[in-house]
């Protein structure tokens, strides 16, 4: 090999490096820290950067237009039509996440993937693996019957105002890290819990019941 060679390929690694260090540099430019309380999780720090803080306001938007930080009360909506919101909001976090570039590991800091895995793992497939389920059974087994004839309709409708409240706090986490200003009150209200006073008889959990005890 001659030195002519050797200098034509050191260059050229060296300019590839250039390049990587610069995108590297362009991804982690502006880097800010940001603190999240998550539900179940307490405060956590964040580290965005440009690129996050793009993930994270397409999170949020998506999170405070849906069924998901909305209130529904026990008179007004299908309960079919909140389940179906909640799936739809699952399915478009896994897009936006997918179609992202990974944000860059930064010690000591988590990221926006992480607070809306979290968010999918933690509150949404749990509740639509048990409901879904749930009131798919009744409508097959009862396709003439009004969805207020379900026995679990009242349950339902209670373990999914204590999931707006937990989405409720990722919206908020979100728009944190997207550096949205007065997040809550383009949010609206936290849905109250409901106690098993605001039940219905029958939907009331009774000794030795634990299905109806949501």
């Amino acid at each position: 090999m001659t030195s002519r060679s050797l200098f034509v390929i050191t260059g050229g690694v060296a300019g590839a490096a250039a390049v990587l260090a610069v995108q590297w540099y362009q991804r982690t430019a502006r880097l800010t820290q940001v603190k999240v309380t998550v539900p179940q999780l307490s405060e956590l720090t964040f580290a965005v950067n440009n690129d996050a803080r793009q993930v994270a306001w397409r999170m949020f938007i998506e999170t405070v237009t849906r069924v998901s930080t909305q209130p529904l009360a026990s008179d007004e909506g299908v309960v079919r039509e909140a389940l179906t919101s909640m799936y739809g909001l699952f399915a478009t976090t896994r897009d936006t996440l997918k179609a992202a570039r990974p944000s860059a590991a930064v010690p000591g800091g988590h990221t926006v993937e992480y607070l809306a895995i979290t968010m999918l793992n933690r509150e949404l497939r749990p509740f639509l693996s048990q409901w879904h389920a749930r009131l798919r059974e009744f409508e097959q087994s009862h396709p003439e019957a009004p969805e207020s004839d379900w026995p679990d309709n009242a349950a339902c409708r209670a373990e999914l105002q204590q999931v707006q409240r937990d989405i409720h706090a990722y919206a908020v986490g979100f728009a944190r890290l997207a550096g949205v200003r007065e997040a809550e009150s383009l949010i609206g209200l936290v849905p109250a819990p409901r106690t098993p006073d605001d039940l219905p008889e029958r939907s009331r959990p009774t000794a030795g019941n634990d299905r109806d005890a949501y």
